[in-house]
């Protein structure tokens, strides 16, 4: 992540940028009574020789400073670029903290890819588009798309507006969001249209109101963004390499809002609770993890973790989270909001997982599973589409890890 350090350069780089401009505007000064001075004397026939040649050196010294001045304004904008977020006081320090465990998380069992068999085809999708990819099929298409269809009605229902934004997006976005820089290394990037395809729809949703002023008495906004999500996941070599928890491509459907300031912590608490509320109406135990100082990232100023038990696992892993940025996005972005009577003044972003689907797929079969090798899913899918059960598929010719 990057380093919460920095404001030190970047304070000495304003004050040299500061002392080079007002150096400039002296000599700027000096430049115009030695302009008028000239066009005094040759009106009243003087000798204004020494003066032109004072005149001559006056542009060349102002011409200097001004590129100094660029040149420290620009070193001034790179370091503000690498400064992150300001700590939340409650954030925890200096490890994570468990807040709380929902749920029995004892159950021990076989693993997703034993579960779903030849539903997650890891083998023919490495072979069309190489390792970390693969082929959803059968009945755990259904699942997916009925619990997308499960999460975005019961968000919409809670006043976020639906959106299906676009996936491809623009440098500024990224830079906006913070994604760079800070995890560059994790985006794929087209060079030959300079769009880089966005690892969550959080990048989308909160540039949809870049360099907009909003009339405070219309927020919240509050959006539902569903979208494919694009990962490198460099640096991850040997890590969760087996099936479909760590992949360059997934589902997401992801919570975004735009609140005024003094609304960010009650906003975060909420995003959080209707995550607790997503995993508890799915059946999956699941605890709660107040993010570390140093693991917040460059935007968050507190993040919130939401790790799902995975019996094939016999351990918490990550599957959601949720984060209050503050102004930090909404300065990078130029989002602003109005209240009546007053100047515009940045407002402050959030966002949280809802579904991150391949990994909330994995909690469903290893939670559902029966000791036969079928697959309980959750009653409250069902009216999308979901089956009641999965047949088992273990000891099939299962997917390759």
């Amino acid at each position: 992540m990057t380093s919460r350090s920095g404001s030190t350069r970047s304070s000495r780089s304003t004050r040299a940028g500061a002392r080079r401009r007002g150096a400039a505007e002296t000599l700027r000064a000096e430049q115009k009574a030695a302009s008028e001075e000239v066009a005094t004397g040759k009106r009243e026939g003087r000798d204004v020789a020494a003066t032109l040649e004072r005149l001559k050196s006056l542009s060349g010294e102002v011409k200097a400073l001004g590129e100094q001045a660029r040149s420290a304004e620009a070193r001034l904008q790179e370091l503000l670029r690498s400064l992150p977020n300001i700590p939340d006081p409650t954030a925890a320090e200096p490890e994570d903290e468990v807040l709380r465990v929902v749920g029995d998380a004892s159950k021990r069992g076989h693993d997703h890819l034993e579960l779903a068999g030849e539903r997650i085809d890891m083998e023919r999708g490495a072979r069309l588009s190489g390792s970390r990819f693969s082929y959803l099929r059968g009945d755990l298409v259904m699942l997916e798309l009925a619990l997308v269809q499960w999460a975005m009605d019961k968000l919409r229902g809670e006043g976020f507006e639906p959106v299906i934004p676009p996936v491809l997006v623009r440098e500024q976005a990224l830079f906006g969001t913070g994604m760079l820089p800070d995890t560059e290394q994790q985006i794929y990037h087209v060079p030959a249209d300079d769009l880089y395809l966005a690892g969550t729809s959080e990048v989308a949703l909160a540039s949809l109101h870049a360099g907009e002023i909003v009339d405070a008495a219309d927020l919240p906004l509050r959006y539902a963004g569903f979208s494919p999500c694009f990962r490198r996941e460099a640096g991850a070599g040997g890590k969760d390499t087996r099936g479909i928890f760590r992949v360059h491509q997934f589902d997401k459907v992801e919570m975004f809002s735009f609140v005024e300031p003094d609304a960010g912590a009650d906003e975060h608490d909420r995003l959080l609770a209707i995550e607790e509320e997503i995993f508890s109406e799915l059946e999956v135990p699941y605890r709660v993890v107040n993010i570390a100082v140093n693991d917040l990232g460059a935007s968050a100023a507190k993040k919130y973790d939401i790790e799902a038990w995975l019996p094939g696992q016999g351990r918490f892993r990550e599957v959601t989270s949720t984060s209050n940025t503050t102004d930090f996005q909404a300065r990078r972005l130029e989002i602003r909001m109005r209240r009546e009577g007053a100047r515009p003044e940045p407002l402050y972003t959030l966002n949280g997982t809802a579904v991150a689907v391949s990994r909330t797929l994995i909690a469903l079969l290893e939670n559902g599973q029966r000791d036969d090798g079928s697959i309980a899913l959750p009653a409250v899918l069902r009216p999308y589409g979901a089956p009641a059960e999965l047949p088992s598929a273990v000891g099939s010719a299962a997917s390759s890890p």
